[in-house]
């Protein structure tokens, strides 16, 4: 299955490649060329031009370092020393400092919460250290992975701003200012007050961030991370929640207080992984501007679905062309059918068993005052790895 994987990967690579600058070849000085037949080309040309073609496609695609790389920074933020940073976006660091260490946290926030929704899938959405990449190759192919990353990394931005806006963290933001007045819902009257989350300033600072760089790219894989940038902001907005506070004689709420508050991030999370599941598999259209059904009978994506271009490899085994870990050495559950189970986890290679002893805290009482004490319990489990592929077909991914 991973060698049909890379056949359908080929599409993508072009369209990667075709960023690549094309090598500049120094003339022959030395050695005249030999004249052209009369009628077409001679044979020394058409053999230069077959190796420029075969030196193309050799090539391997470039691996651009990512903004998400600010996530493992910390407060160590500068913003000449973060790779990967398109012009627009290095002076959006240098002017709002305080932004970027806000962004450095959500960074943080997103790619744990990506962890969580695949931690039982063979792509765990896994991250490499000190990789500026922050997750290697497999970001390079436009599979619906790569669509749940842009998605969930924009919803991220918008969450972490947003929230640091209300908490009087950053300078330039503050409370929603647009949320006053009086308004109605299916409880009755209420008025804006208190400190609405201000997901404009949010979702405004996103844009100009986190779609920079692909609005300087402008082919069909920059198409594709900009719509899946929006399905990420909108989906913050999507759980936007109205909290209250009643007035009045013994809490009877004649008076009603309300604001706008984001909801917990997992809400987004658990949503984007819907979206993965029904994400559309679709081709850019001649000019550029849009997207169409990949295949005739295809549904449309809408606004609101992930987009991707390229089928995803299976992540069994190790290929660092495509940038999968395999699945060696994952835990898997014996008895579960699903995608945490031994038998899809482990791609039919088989587990191996360790009985592991396991201490816990139990029993815990508190003591005025003022401690809680526990005792330690133990207990022994069996944990099932799976087991690595055999040499030879490893060595065939590699």
């Amino acid at each position: 299955m991973l060698s049909q994987g890379r056949t359908e990967e080929a599409p993508q690579l072009l369209r990667r490649r075709a960023r690549l600058p094309v090598p500049a070849f120094a003339p022959a000085h030395r050695y005249p060329a030999r004249a052209a037949a009369p009628d077409g080309p001679g044979v020394p040309a058409r053999l230069g031009l077959a190796c420029l073609l075969l030196l193309l496609l050799t090539l391997p695609p470039r691996i651009d370092a990512s903004w998400w790389y600010i996530g493992a920074l910390g407060a160590r933020v500068i913003c000449d020393n973060i790779p990967g940073l398109v012009s627009r976006q290095r002076q959006l660091c240098q002017r709002y400092p305080d932004i970027m260490r806000s962004l450095g946290e959500g960074a943080r926030d997103w790619i744990r919460e990506c962890q969580h929704q695949f931690r039982h899938h063979r792509w765990n959405c896994t991250t490499l250290d000190r990789d500026h990449t922050v997750f290697g190759r497999v970001m390079l192919r436009s599979s619906r992975e790569a669509a749940f990353v842009y998605a969930i990394s924009s919803a991220g931005v918008v969450h972490a701003i947003t929230r640091a806006c209300s908490q009087g963290e950053l300078s330039v933001c503050s409370c929603d200012p647009y949320t006053r007045g009086r308004d109605r819902d299916q409880r009755g009257d209420f008025d804006w007050g208190g400190c609405s989350d201000n997901i404009h300033y949010g979702v405004r600072f996103a844009k100009a961030f986190v779609d920079a760089k692909e609005k300087r790219l402008k082919d069909a894989r920059a198409l594709m991370n900009l719509h899946n940038n929006r399905c990420g902001r909108t989906a913050v907005r999507r759980f936007l929640k109205l909290e209250c506070k009643c007035h009045g004689v013994s809490g009877s709420c004649t008076l009603r207080t309300c604001w706008h508050a984001l909801s917990d991030f997992r809400r987004t999370g658990d949503y984007l992984r819907r979206r993965y599941d029904g994400a559309v598999q679709v081709t850019a259209t001649q000019d550029g501007a849009n997207f169409t059904a990949a295949r005739q009978g295809y549904r449309h994506a809408t606004r609101a679905d992930l987009v991707y271009f390229d089928n995803s490899p299976d992540y069994c085994v190790l290929d660092k062309a495509a940038g999968s870990l395999g699945t060696a050495g994952r835990v898997c559950s014996k008895t579960s059918r699903g995608t945490d189970g031994c038998e899809v986890m482990c791609c039919g290679r088989g587990y191996d068993t360790t009985r592991v002893t396991r201490v816990t805290q139990c029993e815990c009482k508190f003591h005025w005052c003022c401690a809680v004490r526990c005792k330690e319990c133990r207990d022994t489990v069996d944990v099932h790895t799976c087991k690595a592929p055999k040499k030879a077909e490893w060595l065939d991914q590699t």
